[in-house]
């Protein structure tokens, strides 16, 4: 019997949470990804680099009109696959 009334205390709270926190709900969606199509500019992005000595922030938008940009992705690359 006390475990219905947990398991029925449990779900009410679990609902009553996702009623009244609506972005727990839109963080679980995931967002489409951009469709890009050849020649459109990159959307800005923020990555971070290990430059020797320390993690340091880097991203897109510093080389835009500046430099340009060869972006690649090696998808097992340091992985051992």
């Amino acid at each position: 019997m006390m475990q219905k009334i947990f398991f029925a205390r449990a779900l009410a709270v679990g609902l009553l949470a996702a009623a009244l926190c609506p972005q727990l709900n839109a963080q679980a969606k995931t967002p489409e990804p951009p469709k890009l199509k050849i020649g459109d500019t990159a959307p800005d992005f923020k990555l971070k680099y290990f430059d020797g000595t320390a993690l340091k922030d880097i991203s897109l938008s510093q080389y835009r009109g500046q430099k340009n940009v060869v972006v690649a992705f090696y998808i097992f690359a340091f992985t051992g696959g």
